[in-house]
């Protein structure tokens, strides 16, 4: 079979690289980070901009990894430095609400104490409280999809494992 013979057009010579590239599918990327706490609460923050609670976090920006914007969005947020620890959910989230399809990472944040919440400060009014909370009381205050992929989280954290998720749904 010749390069012509096997149907791909870049190696067939057809499409120069920068218009391969620029075709090539884009996904839309978030990252957060899962603090809990020695009860297995997970941490949720208020956003003032927005009705639904959410985990630290926000958009991977252009040339930045999912890790560096969990790290960021934390010490935006809660004006926290915090190092990831490491992976617990990938999730493929299909295209919803106008927006692209995407790929949701949830970065490990440890065990902490109330004391560590009570001391946060919160900048720039983007965040309007914090506080840790069950699986059920996190279901009534964040959107169904986060709540699932809240649920495969600390799952995660819990066995040692990374998983991955479809919809917020465990696959793994």
């Amino acid at each position: 079979m010749t390069a012509s013979d096997s149907g791909d057009p870049l190696s067939a010579g057809v499409l120069p690289m920068e218009q391969y590239i620029a075709g090539l599918v884009r996904k839309r990327m978030a990252a957060g980070v899962l603090f809990r706490d020695g009860k297995g609460r997970v941490l949720l923050v208020e956003p003032s901009y927005k009705p639904n609670w959410e985990i630290p976090g926000g958009a991977v920006e252009a040339d930045g990894s999912p890790w560096e914007t969990a790290r960021r969005e934390v010490f935006e947020e809660l004006s926290w430095r915090t190092s990831v620890e490491r992976l617990l959910v990938v999730d493929y989230v299909r295209p919803q609400d106008h927006r692209p399809e995407g790929v949701v990472f949830v970065f490990d944040g440890g065990v902490m104490a109330e004391r560590d919440v009570a001391g946060m400060t919160f900048r720039e009014g983007e965040i309007l409280s914090a506080g840790f909370h069950t699986l059920q009381e996190a279901a009534e205050r964040v959107k169904p999809l986060l709540a699932d992929r809240l649920a495969a989280a600390l799952s995660a954290a819990q066995e040692g494992a990374t998983v991955l998720c479809e919809q917020g749904r465990r696959l793994t």
